[in-house]
C-alpha cells in the first residue's frame, strides 16, 4: 500500500491502465469484422481509435473502437441507412453475438459481454497535417466531420510537453466518470482537458495530480459543461452531454465530484493524507488504494 500521495495515484494509474494485449476472441473478431467490411463495402483501411487509440483508455470500462474508411460511392446520403446495412452485413457474419447500431458506431459485445467493439463508418474528406478528417455518421441522418489521429496529435503533443502526466490526469477523470456513471463525453474530457494542460504549459506550470484533478472538476462545473470549440478546428462545437436531461444528471454528480475533491485536497494541504485517501476513495470507489 502507498505511503505517499504520488505513491497512491502511481497505482491508482496502473490499476486503470488496459494489458496492450488482446484476447484471443477479439483477434477473430477484428479479423472477421476486416474480412467482412472488405467483401461488402470495399473498405479501404481499419485502424484503432477512441481511448484505446489515444492512449487515455479505462481497464473494464473502454470500448475498442475503430473507424472503417469506405469509398464514399459505397455509402448512402442519410447516414443512419449505411449503418442499417452494415449492421446486416456485420450480424449475419457474428450471427451468435449481439450487434447493434449505436450511432455514428456498430457495436457489438462478445466474451459474455465483457468485449465490447464499436466500428464507424467513414469516408475520406481531407488530408490535413496531423491527420485524415473523415465524414462520420451523426445522430441526425446526416454526416459529420471527425480526425482521430488529429486529436490524437493535439492530446498526445502536450502530454508530452508536461512531462507525459497529461494522459493519466485524462485516466483520473474517466475513472470518476465511470465509477460514478457521470454521462459526459469521453471525447469532450480528453479535449478539456488537454486544452486545460495547453494553458497550464504556456503558464510554465506543472501536473500535480491530486492539485489539477480538482482544478479541472471545478472549472467543469463553473462553466456548466458548456460546449468546446475544438481546438483542431475539425468537428466545431463539441457537447458535453447527448440530451439535456443528461447534461442536469451530469451537473448534479459534478457538483458532488467537486465537493470530495476539494476535501481531499484541504485534508492533503493540512498533511492529513489517511483522510485524503478516504476522499479520494469515495470519489474513485473501491479502486483507490488504500493508505498505509
Amino acid at each position: 500500500m502507498p505511503r505517499t500521495i504520488a505513491q497512491g495515484f502511481t497505482e491508482f494509474l496502473k490499476k486503470l491502465t488496459p494489458s496492450d494485449t488482446e484476447s484471443e476472441a477479439a483477434r477473430r473478431h477484428r479479423a472477421s469484422t476486416e474480412i467482412c467490411l472488405k467483401d461488402n463495402f470495399g473498405m479501404t483501411r481499419f485502424f484503432r481509435t477512441g481511448s484505446f487509440g489515444s492512449g487515455t483508455s479505462i481497464c473494464g470500462y473502454s470500448d475498442v473502437d475503430y473507424f472503417a474508411e469506405i469509398p464514399s460511392g459505397k455509402l448512402k446520403s442519410d447516414s443512419s441507412q449505411t449503418l442499417s446495412e452494415i449492421n446486416s452485413a456485420l450480424a449475419h457474419t457474428f450471427w451468435d453475438t449481439d450487434v447493434r447500431v449505436s450511432a455514428p458506431a456498430i457495436k457489438f459485445s462478445f466474451a459474455n459481454g465483457k468485449e465490447t467493439t464499436e466500428i464507424v463508418p467513414a469516408y475520406r474528406i481531407e488530408d490535413r497535417k496531423f491527420g485524415v478528417v473523415y465524414g462520420i455518421p451523426n445522430t441526425n441522418h446526416g454526416w459529420m466531420k471527425s480526425s482521430p489521429e488529429t486529436h490524437k496529435a493535439f492530446v498526445r503533443y502536450w502530454d508530452e510537453q508536461l512531462g507525459n502526466r497529461v494522459r493519466p490526469l485524462i485516466r483520473f477523470i474517466k475513472a470518476w466518470k465511470y465509477e460514478n456513471d457521470v454521462p459526459i463525453s469521453s471525447f469532450y474530457l480528453e479535449l478539456r482537458i488537454a486544452s486545460y494542460a495547453r494553458e497550464e504549459a504556456q503558464a510554465k506550470r506543472h501536473i500535480v495530480y491530486h492539485w489539477d484533478l480538482q482544478l479541472i472538476l471545478e472549472r467543469l462545473l463553473q462553466e456548466k459543461l458548456g460546449e468546446i470549440s475544438d481546438p483542431m478546428g475539425v468537428s466545431g462545437q463539441i457537447p458535453a452531454c447527448m440530451t439535456h436531461l443528461q447534461h442536469e444528471e451530469a451537473l448534479s454528480k459534478l457538483e458532488s465530484g467537486v465537493f470530495q475533491a476539494k476535501k481531499a485536497l484541504i485534508a492533503a494541504r493540512g498533511d492529513a493524507i489517511n483522510e485524503a485517501f478516504s476522499c479520494w476513495k469515495l470519489l474513485f470507489g473501491s479502486t483507490f488504494p488504500n493508505y498505509y
